[in-house]
């Protein structure tokens, strides 16, 4: 199975992208592998506007028919957005996870810290990996 793993985008290994949009503030949401590993998504719960957040903090659940997951925000940072589309319509991170189902917009700090972040061609080597390991 092949995902889509856009240019321009930055990614974590617990499968969060970031898009950086000038101004301070950054975009996050669940990577097409990360929605495709979690099925079906039937609730998601963001966090506050105004809430501050450290980076590798859970930032928000995502609910599917197969599990519950926590997503982490890849900066430190404060909500300045949240997707309000998302509560009544969870099935946007399984349709368009770098489109219309985006999940947070952050007020980043300068020098703010970030966890580890990957550019596509690493992103799409990590998953490699976690599939290998999945098949043993």
């Amino acid at each position: 199975m092949e995902w889509q793993i856009p240019e321009g985008l930055k990614f974590t290994r617990r499968h969060e992208w970031i898009r950086e949009e000038g101004d301070n503030t950054v975009r996050v949401g669940v990577t097409d592998y990360a929605q495709d590993k979690l099925g079906s998504i039937v609730f998601v719960e963001l966090p506050e506007i105004g809430r501050k957040l450290r980076a590798g903090q859970s930032m928000a659940v995502i609910e599917s028919v197969k599990a519950v997951a926590d997503t982490y925000s890849p900066v430190d940072g404060t909500v300045v957005e949240v997707n309000e589309a998302l509560p009544d319509q969870p099935e946007l991170l399984n349709q368009d996870p770098y489109g219309e189902g985006w999940m947070v917009r952050l007020q980043t700090a300068e020098g703010c810290e970030k966890v580890e972040l990957l550019d596509p061609g690493a992103y799409a080597g990590w998953i490699r990996q976690q599939e290998e390991e999945g098949e043993q």
